[in-house]
């Protein structure tokens, strides 16, 4: 169950940070319903009026704390695997699956138009094949830094790509 409670907790913490980015914007969020093949889903939508740069933010809020959250948990307890931590754990096997989920999307550019790595593709002219690539390297390099405790390059790779995910906001 602390399992479980940890990975909605990362639902709500990814949903949150669109949230967050909507009010900021002034993007009149609201939930609208949709479907990923024959599965009902929800997707917080926004007003299609918003700056490419602004799309991008919101669109990116997501990633940006999940891969926050995950770069603050396996610096401060590099050993999580070895701990009795469900509810991080939990936590951390969203964030990552998520990713994982959002890219394989991405690479197929299925899925409803709401998708998160098509409003970054489409906010700053990019594929959205090659968001794919930059919202699964972070997973990746995390999940090797989880079952590898101590492995510095995958730490330094994982933090890099975050940095450069962020400064494609720039691009707009």
């Amino acid at each position: 169950m602390k399992f479980l409670a940890g990975a909605l907790a990362g639902l709500g913490l990814h949903e949150g940070a669109h949230l967050v980015f909507d009010g900021l914007f002034d993007a009149e969020p609201h939930l609208k319903p949709v479907h990923l093949g024959p599965f009902p889903f929800f997707a917080i939508a926004h007003r299609g009026s918003l700056s490419p740069r602004r799309e991008f933010i919101v669109s990116s809020a997501g990633f940006w704390t999940q891969e926050g959250i995950d770069e603050w948990l396996l610096t401060r307890r590099p050993a999580l695997r070895d701990e009795r931590a469900w509810l991080t754990k939990g936590l951390l096997a969203f964030n990552i699956l998520n990713s994982i989920g959002y890219a394989l999307i991405a690479f197929a550019e299925a899925g409803p138009p709401e998708r998160d790595t098509r409003g970054m593709a489409a906010s700053i002219h990019m594929k959205e094949p090659i968001i794919g690539a930059i919202v699964l390297a972070p997973a990746i390099l995390d999940s090797v830094r989880y079952v590898r405790r101590g492995s510095d390059w995958a730490a330094w790779a994982s933090r890099s790509v975050k940095a450069a995910s962020v400064l494609l906001v720039i691009k707009r």
